[in-house]
């Protein structure tokens, strides 16, 4: 009877909403105000009055409103919708980020309204475009709410339009931005649906199942392995940790091609290998997690793999001109009687070996076949990138705004810092001191899983860099990030989609590292 009732669940269960037309919110860009506005945004900074109104800064000010980044004050008036000031700071150090969080801060302030309008400023140095696109995502990324339990709610309904308001001069700059920005939040929202899901419904194979959904409609090839074939190709790794667990392992393979491309380069822009953790819930296996809160969060645990997913369904809409392939590795760590157990050797892809010291160190596990696989791609990729929430030492280390990245190759590594500045999604070069690389060495094998009580982050980076075999990679350790506890900005309290606009900016403007090691 129960497992009837769980089969059917499985069943009717969408894990990604977002993703459904009727969710999306209809975007537009007019220059005057819409009818149907419920709410009319403007900004503010903090020498300034409200632009067009008889609202000026003596009357802000003495309603409390400064005009600092973020504060915002609601004015009800008898002749039309409620104006919303928003604070902008320093009108001259405006930036994208700036605009991306005032736009949040707008969109929570008229939470309870479904159709918005919001004048575009004066925004300086930065484009109208990359205004337009900041703006959208703020917007949109802060009413993200998910909602398939909640059967009644309280919370704020749908947003259903959003009109960016701007001088006709700049209009075709501006639905460019807005559009750029829609499929940037789109993206997130569905990445945020996946690691919020639960994870007895959303399971690894249900996972292979929603990327094939979308394999046409976005432009890509999809290859899934189920425990069979992942046995034939030596992906101890990923079997090792699945081992304990009642639902079979799924690597999925996708591939991007750009329109028009051929076998070798596209025009000089390259080729790129992503790889995703996707523990689909992290029990920490026989090594089991603490019996607190932290275990309703581990259904997150796959949000590298979920990030990467979603950021390969933009692509094609964005018209990105590299190659990527993506390795989703996924599976349950769980306790049973056939879990690894400490002590245990695996071989990974390539005949590695590795002691397991401490099972609730699988991700690096999972990963290290898909690393191997990447790098006997043929042709080879220009560069290799990996995105997991992979240690609490890097939480420990950088809190929970900005996630770690370490590499072997400081160019690569700076693509990926200057994408986390221009997206929020935001990365702090760590060291990758190879001075720390002997506290791997195990006695049984050739490595160990785990290094010792300091610097785990970083023992964790050293412990993937051993599967690269010298080529052009970066590590983005996010296990920071990857959720919010409260809503933040543009963050919507749960899952936060954390890394899959770095990743689309990333792939959007890769360039191949000068010196690549084939």
């Amino acid at each position: 009877m129960l497992t009837s009732l769980h089969s059917r669940a499985q069943a009717e269960f969408h894990p990604a909403p977002s993703i459904e037309p009727p969710e999306e919110t209809k975007l537009a860009v007019s220059s005057s105000l819409p009818a149907n506005a419920g709410c009319i945004g403007s900004f503010v900074g903090v020498d300034e009055g409200l632009k067009d109104s008889h609202f000026d800064r003596a009357f802000l000010k003495a309603a409390g409103f400064e005009g600092k980044v973020g504060q915002t004050l609601i004015i009800p008036r008898t002749d039309g919708p409620p104006l919303v000031a928003v604070g902008v700071g320093e009108t001259a150090r405006l930036d994208p980020g700036t605009l991306r969080d005032a736009g949040a801060a707008f969109a929570r302030a008229a939470g309870k309204q479904t159709h918005l309008a919001l004048h575009l400023p004066d925004t300086g140095t930065v484009s109208a475009d990359v205004a337009a696109q900041a703006l959208t995502e703020g917007v949109l990324l802060a009413r993200y709410r998910y909602r398939p339990y909640k059967q009644h709610s309280e919370q704020e309904p749908p947003l259903e339009t959003l009109t960016l308001v701007t001088d006709s001069r700049n209009t075709a700059e501006v639905e460019q931005g807005m559009a750029r920005g829609g499929i940037h939040s789109r993206a997130t929202a569905f990445a945020r649906d996946l690691a919020n899901a639960p994870a007895t419904l959303l399971t690894a194979a249900r996972m292979a199942e929603v990327a094939e959904s979308l394999a046409e409609r976005c432009g890509l090839k999809v290859e899934v392995f189920d425990g069979e074939a992942l046995a034939r190709l030596g992906c101890g790794g990923l079997l090792g940790v699945n081992a304990g667990s009642v639902e079979p392992p799924r690597m999925i393979k996708l591939t991007y091609t750009p329109e028009g491309s051929r076998q070798g380069p596209v025009g000089g822009v390259g080729r790129v290998a992503l790889v995703g953790k996707g523990i689909m819930f992290d029990s920490g296996g026989l090594g089991l997690k603490p019996n607190d809160l932290v275990h309703a969060t581990m259904k997150g645990d796959m949000s590298g793999a979920g990030a990467i997913l979603a950021a390969m369904t933009a692509l094609k809409s964005l018209g990105c001109k590299a190659e990527v392939t993506a390795y989703l590795m996924c599976t349950d760590n769980m306790p049973s009687g056939t879990a690894m157990k400490l002590g245990d050797v695996l071989t990974v892809r390539g005949g590695k070996t590795v002691e397991v010291i401490n099972p609730d160190a699988e991700g690096r596990l999972v990963m290290s076949d898909a690393l191997v696989l990447a790098t006997e791609q043929t042709p080879r990729p220009d560069a290799i990138v990996d995105i997991a929430t992979l240690t609490g030492a890097c939480q420990r280390a950088l809190g929970v705004l900005s996630a770690g990245v370490m590499g072997n190759d400081q160019s690569l590594v700076d693509q990926v810092r200057g994408s986390g500045e221009r997206t929020g999604d935001t990365v702090w070069q760590l060291p990758l001191d190879r001075r720390l690389r002997p506290e791997l060495e195990s006695e049984v094998a050739d490595m160990k899983n785990v290094g010792g009580d300091n610097a785990g982050a970083i023992t964790a980076a050293l412990f993937l860099e051993e599967f690269v075999d010298g080529l052009p990679w970066a590590h983005i350790d996010m296990a920071g990030t990857a959720r919010a506890e409260r809503d933040n900005a543009w963050r919507s309290k749960g899952a936060t989609g954390y890394g899959t606009r770095l990743l689309i900016d990333f792939l959007m403007g890769f360039t191949p590292p000068r010196e690549v090691r084939h």
